[in-house]
């Protein structure tokens, strides 16, 4: 293992592409599989997570082949899905695991999921419990009233439900529309807050009967998903989120980051900075991706002297995977930034809230967490005249990123423990880096 170490302040400027969605990647690969026809998958990212998803469906018999970062996967419909000759291996994809257990719920096989070490730690009843009451047959291992991986499916009947889902989860809501495939009768999934929508907009694109009013998901099974012929993935703003919060940070900074996601559900970080005070363009465009239904466009960000301010519990899943490096952003704004309702971050790869409170803490940020019954707040005093220090990712993709970006804009050097955690996500991220500045 070989620190990585920055030795002094960089500002970015250039133009870059960002790796295709992963969110996008999983259910276009997932729903590939279920649907008739062949699909194409452009722009595909080849990080672990995708091919976490990947190797679990070659494992159950769906035929894929891939060229030049285009996946065909060729449909074996709803229940065209084989008993795999072994346990499947997720590896630490959240999304690989909780997806595929609303697909093989309603399967007439019996499977068994292994994951990696950081995924074992992940809570799985949020998902568990409402597949069951559709009927699935899932054991899973226990701890105290929690369940965790690994798990073994016994593929059953299943029967569509009406479920309001207690935490803000677009994983948790996908699984059970994806359960809801193989149901009898209608499934209803309805949420407080509402969650990403890639798995809605990617069951229209492939011809289900799905409705959206309000926050209210309905579902009928009876219509057959045929493959579209092509999706194209625009990039993931998760992973560009680290590049405009660098450039926000630092000075004399412009970066333009082109094809990348536009979703609604996905632009949590942007409306916030755009509170903060920061320069961001959105440049939407039409190109493959608006096809799948997914908007798509360029991404202008500059330089900019940022101002504190409060996130509610409302937006937060609009920008969870983005709130280790908007930790970051809130160390160099103006005033008292208060993130609240932060607890999902402590069942994420790692505990993030742990992770990034202590780096920061390390580059002397003032930072700290409050805790008012079970609800957590994140308050962030700044501007803070970060430095560097020994840093450590805690094998955790978002936080190794966000850490570099931290470093990027401190004054002295830093060391980073380990940075191979990356390839979860975004296996061209230092390389991404150095194309902008020199490192």
């Amino acid at each position: 293992m070989i620190p990585f170490v920055i030795k002094h302040r960089c500002n970015p400027r250039g133009k870059i592409n960002v790796p295709g969605d992963k969110s996008i990647a999983h259910r276009a690969l997932l729903i590939s599989a279920l649907a008739r026809g062949t699909t194409q998958i452009k722009n595909f990212p080849e990080h672990d997570d995708s091919l976490a998803t990947l190797n679990a469906l070659l494992a159950l018999g769906v035929k894929i082949s891939t060229k030049h970062n285009c996946v065909s996967v060729y449909g074996k419909s709803r229940h065209g899905l084989c008993k795999p000759q072994k346990s499947l291996f997720v590896n630490n994809s959240g999304a690989t695991l909780r997806l595929l257990l609303g697909i093989l719920s309603g399967q007439n096989f019996k499977t068994k999921i292994n994951t990696g070490k950081y995924l074992r730690l992940r809570p799985m009843s949020r998902v568990n419990i409402p597949l069951r009451l559709m009927g699935a047959l899932i054991a899973a291992r226990k701890k105290g009233s929690q369940e965790y991986p690994p798990l073994e499916i016994n593929g059953n009947k299943l029967k569509g439900i009406t479920y309001s889902v207690p935490v803000a989860s677009a994983q948790v809501k996908s699984a059970i529309l994806l359960a809801g495939l193989m149901a009898c009768g209608k499934t209803r999934v309805m949420e407080k807050i509402a969650t990403r929508d890639h798995t809605e907009r990617m069951l229209k694109a492939y011809g289900a009967d799905i409705k959206i009013k309000k926050n209210e998901i309905i579902l009928n099974p009876q219509a057959q998903l045929t493959s579209p012929g092509e999706i194209y993935i625009p990039g993931d703003i998760s992973s560009a989120a680290f590049f405009i919060v660098w450039t926000v940070i630092s000075s004399n900074a412009q970066v333009n980051i082109e094809s990348v996601s536009l979703n609604p559900g996905r632009l949590g970080l942007i409306h916030v900075l755009k509170r903060m005070q920061a320069k961001i363009k959105l440049i939407p465009v039409k190109n493959a991706a608006t096809k799948n239904g997914e908007p798509c466009g360029n991404i202008i960000v500059n330089s900019s002297r940022l101002k504190a301010t409060v996130i509610n519990a409302q937006e937060v899943p609009s920008l969870i995977d983005e709130l280790p490096v908007l930790m970051v952003a809130a160390c160099f704004a103006q005033g008292k930034t208060v993130i609240k309702s932060v607890g999902e971050l402590r069942v994420k790869e790692t505990d993030r809230i742990n992770s990034m409170l202590t780096n920061l803490k390390r580059m002397q940020a003032d930072i700290r967490v409050i805790k008012t019954g079970r609800r957590e707040d994140i308050v962030i005093h700044g501007p803070c005249a970060l430095r560097g220090a020994r840093l450590k990712s805690f094998g955790d993709h978002r936080t190794a990123m966000s850490i570099v970006v931290a470093a990027l804009a401190a004054d002295g050097q830093s060391q980073i423990d380990d940075l191979s955690c990356v390839n979860k996500s975004f296996p061209g991220f230092l390389a991404t880096l150095k194309s902008l500045a020199k490192i």
